[in-house]
């Protein structure tokens, strides 16, 4: 079935039609994005360059990703709630304009401030187009494939988030990091033009409700639902885990003995890549009843992956062990945190993946943060250490909040006819 064939009325209630979503339009999700969630995460390998082109200390240029999170974290307060309320295709179309724009100012301006203003209106638009897109295709699914859909779509993000490092390092040493900003632009012109084409409207499922409850009801949902709570925790641990790596890494590999190109420092986000496909299955397991016995094997693999890269100084390829286990075991969260919250609120999706974005947000600002302060104090071996313990506070969390949880959502994780963990 064509993409432009997809039925029209009611995408928000597809249970009603019995209809599975076309693979061609989960793939445009998918695809849609990874571009999207690419452009928040483009400074990461480019980090060194930014900090020499606007006079900027190593200690500090994790301001640099720390704007975009909090671009991303006024996104999920205040626009991803919308896709409840509005059409959500005409609402990513307007986005994806005020995108471009905040992705030529990045390109062109010589002013730190204006660069940080840029990079805080990608993280804004970057990531309320990413959610939105997620929000729209676990809306419009039938309810026993949620966790294969959002698990596909959540692999494009993830997908795009790694292969953002090896575009962003290519694209600097053919032009400059500028041309990576200014072409993306371009890029996300392309997309905006395919989507207006073939994405069909989705109207609200939920009654409207005034703009300013629309926003207080994200916090009723973080105080009543204890799934979001522990779910949303443990995501803010992961990443905060994911860009401690990343942020520092740059670092690592254009010193000596290693004095990489970027190019070759972000063909390692090919290696994650690896890691990402292989989480695939993990919204499918949610939906089987097996997200908990997921989440414990992956916080596992995350500690597994902080051991190998410490001995990154005797061998490459304990880095490249190391970014196969760190991104599969954050993308087998990832994607089983999702179906696990999304299967409580049918009709308050974007809501929902606000909500729990905050947390991602949240641990990514501070991860980066901390990443490049304890590199520029302990070099790599504090940054081990560093995101060792904090993968070892996320599975103590995750097995002291296991009993916790309510049991029949813990349980059911994405079906309400799953068996028990």
């Amino acid at each position: 079935m064509a993409i432009d064939q997809v039925s029209r009325p009611d995408p928000a209630a597809p249970a009603t039609t019995g209809r599975r979503m076309p693979r061609a339009l989960v793939g445009l999700f998918a695809c849609a994005s990874g571009l999207s969630v690419a452009n928040v995460y483009y400074a990461q390998p480019l980090l060194d360059q930014l900090a020499t082109d606007f006079a900027i200390s190593h200690a500090r240029v994790g301001a640099v990703i720390t704007a975009t999170q909090i671009g991303s974290v006024l996104a999920l307060l205040l626009i991803v709630p919308l896709g409840d309320q509005l059409d959500r295709r005409r609402l990513m179309l307007a986005q994806l304009a005020v995108l471009i724009a905040g992705l030529v100012c990045v390109g062109l301006t010589r002013s730190p401030a204006m660069m940080l203003s840029g990079m805080l209106a990608i993280g804004l638009l970057g990531t309320a187009m990413t959610q939105g897109l997620i929000a729209y295709a676990a809306t419009a699914c039938l309810p026993q494939e949620r966790g294969r859909v959002v698990g596909t779509v959540q692999g494009g993000v993830v997908i795009g988030l790694l292969l953002s490092r090896l575009a962003a390092g290519l694209i600097s040493d053919l032009g400059g990091w500028r041309w990576v900003y200014l072409g993306s632009s371009l890029v996300m012109l392309a997309l905006g033009l395919i989507l207006w084409r073939v994405l069909p409207p989705q109207q609200p499922a939920a009654a409207p409700i005034p703009y300013p409850r629309l926003v207080l009801s994200m916090f009723t949902l973080l105080r009543q639902d204890r799934v979001l709570q522990v779910r949303g925790m443990l995501a803010l641990l992961m990443f905060a885990v994911l860009s401690i790596f990343w942020s520092a890494l740059v670092f690592l590999l254009i010193s000596p003995p290693y004095s990489f190109s970027h190019t070759t420092i972000g063909t390692f986000g090919l290696v994650g890549v690896v890691g990402a496909l292989a989480a695939a299955r993990a919204g499918a397991w949610a939906d089987k009843g097996l997200g908990q016995w997921t989440t414990g094997l992956a916080l596992g693999l995350l500690i597994m992956a902080w051991l190998a890269l410490w001995f990154t100084s005797s061998s490459m390829l304990w880095l490249i062990v190391g970014v196969v286990l760190l991104d599969l075991g954050a993308q087998a969260i990832h994607v089983t945190n999702q179906s696990m919250i999304f299967s409580a609120h049918p009709d308050s999706h974007s809501r929902v993946v606000g909500c729990y974005m905050l947390f991602y947000a949240t641990g990514s600002g501070l991860g980066a943060l901390a990443s490049t302060s304890v590199y520029a104090t302990s070099g790599w071996s504090g940054v081990c250490l560093l995101g060792a313990a904090v993968s070892v506070l996320a599975l103590g969390f995750w097995a002291g909040t296991l009993r916790q949880m309510p049991g029949s959502r813990a349980c059911a994780e994405g079906t309400s006819a799953a068996p028990s963990n």
